[in-house]
């Protein structure tokens, strides 16, 4: 199963959010342990570094990041997924952008902890709890 993994969830556990941490932090040790299956937008780990930027060092921000790299995949994106995400009807433009990475990788699943806000994806979207049941 390819699961493509929203912005939120690394935030949640990069920042020890609780109580999201714990079932993000699950969702990726099974991704750590699984390689092929994660996916992430390369715009998620800008987004990443600068919410994170007063809360944490430089040096660990980038070895969170780095960490991630070994066991999520960057979807390569070109113009054409942005015409895709401009087309979507999502409400944030940052959303379709996220669901726009997630189609170009043929994702089964985007996780978020706002589900909400991919409402009208055309993938399917679940929390990190939900996967965790399927998982």
């Amino acid at each position: 199963m390819k699961i493509f993994i929203d912005c939120d969830i690394l935030l949640d556990v990069g920042l020890g959010r609780e109580p999201f941490c714990s079932a993000s932090g699950k969702l990726l040790d099974y991704l750590a342990n699984n390689k092929r299956d994660g996916f992430i937008a390369w715009h998620s780990i800008a987004n990443f570094f600068y919410i994170t930027r007063k809360s944490e060092q430089t040096i660990q921000r980038k070895q969170f990041i780095t960490e991630l790299c070994n066991f999520l995949t960057i979807v390569p994106v070109s113009n054409q997924d942005l015409m895709i995400a401009l087309e979507l009807p999502l409400k944030d433009f940052e959303d379709a952008m996220q669901c726009a990475a997630a189609i170009a990788c043929h994702a089964n699943v985007i996780i978020s902890r706002n589900i909400r806000d991919y409402q009208n994806s055309p993938i399917r979207t679940l929390t990190p709890e939900q996967i965790l049941l399927e998982l």
